[in-house]
């Protein structure tokens, strides 16, 4: 439910919320799912009936879990860590209660020696939320939205409008081209294939797209992985190096 990451950028994981839907391309292979569909088969109570079986594979039901037991987690880490929230869900998806969200932002504010990071596919949502209901403005919560083809480009427009001070978009799975995207306002870029099974292909030029539009906006780049089947082989090095490039938020701290 919480815990160390073996995430590029990232440090741990937090998932007070278990439990999602499949929205868009991206979430064909999410490793999420497939993660949840083994907790599930070992009784993990926080993952009973999030998923079924699809022919060959699980995916998700609907059946959200909210773990409370779990809500303080960060207030008892004392080093200072970068905590990627519901790694295996989505805060702003349908069906979470706006006094459970607020729980979750009480918490992040109380611990104030880390930083979250919030990915939804759902931006209309988070903007919604974050904008009507009081919610209040944290400098450690960084706010992204995923993009995985051309289709979903909009997604990037619609957190623009999000309040917040650090706003990133993770291409992954990138699994189409993006095109000649407009990334001005946006701090942070994480790029990467998709891994695991039945994994679909990365091309090099999608890359080099996401990053020309990074060096015209002056936005960070991360590039993750390659992926594929064995995403340990492909490895990540990019243009002949490693890209770890981190918001000037952080990296200037």
């Amino acid at each position: 439910m919480a815990g160390s990451s073996d995430i590029e950028w990232t440090d741990a994981t937090w998932n007070p919320v278990s439990g999602c839907t499949i929205i868009s391309p991206g979430c064909t292979n999410c490793y999420a799912m497939r993660m949840a569909a083994r907790l599930q088969a070992m009784g993990h109570a926080s993952y009973r009936d999030v998923t079924r079986k699809s022919g060959k594979r699980h995916v998700w039901t609907g059946k959200i879990h909210l773990n409370q037991r779990v809500l303080d987690a960060p207030k008892t880490w004392r080093k200072p860590r970068m905590i990627f929230v519901n790694s295996m869900s989505d805060l702003f998806q349908d069906g979470i209660p706006l006094e459970f969200i607020q729980n979750v932002w009480d918490t992040m504010a109380e611990s104030p020696q880390h930083i979250f990071q919030i990915l939804t596919k759902r931006p209309d949502n988070m903007r919604f939320m974050l904008s009507n209901n009081g919610i209040p403005l944290l400098e450690n919560v960084w706010l992204g939205t995923s993009v995985e083809n051309k289709e979903y480009v909009d997604r990037i427009s619609i957190l623009k409008h999000v309040p917040g001070t650090v706003k990133f978009i993770s291409f992954e799975p990138l699994i189409e081209s993006v095109g000649n995207v407009n990334l001005n306002g946006i701090d942070w870029a994480i790029v990467g294939g998709e891994s695991g099974p039945q994994s679909r292909p990365i091309s090099e030029v999608w890359v080099d797209e996401i990053k020309d539009a990074c060096d015209v906006s002056n936005t960070a780049f991360f590039f993750k992985q390659w992926g594929g089947v064995q995403k340990k082989k492909t490895g990540r090095t990019y243009r002949d190096q490693t890209w770890d490039e981190l918001p000037k938020a952080l990296a200037s701290t």
